[in-house]
């Protein structure tokens, strides 16, 4: 039983690790955005292309005027739902 509950427990740290792993690259890209980073860059580029990625679906969800806001809304909201929901799920994997 307590072999079950440690390979529970594992698995819920990764779950949770993954998910705040994603929304790091997604609030890394938001401040990039905000700083005006180089978009020349390599690792700038790396980082927009994986964000871009990950919020797929919601990237031009929101129809702000300014182009900031919409990122930060957009990258932002997909961040949270990440968390969310792969805390939720972690939580859930660690009572069992």
């Amino acid at each position: 039983m307590s072999r079950y509950r440690n390979g529970a427990n594992q698995a819920g740290t990764v779950i949770a690790v993954v998910a705040d792993v994603m929304a790091l690259i997604l609030g890394l890209w938001i401040l990039m955005y905000l700083l005006d980073a180089n978009r020349g860059n390599e690792f700038v580029q790396f980082v927009h292309e994986l964000a871009r990625w990950l919020a797929g679906w919601s990237h031009d969800l929101f129809t702000f005027d300014e182009a900031w806001a919409r990122v930060v809304a957009g990258y932002g909201l997909a961040a949270v739902v990440y968390l969310f929901i792969g805390h939720a799920i972690a939580n859930r994997v660690h009572r069992r």
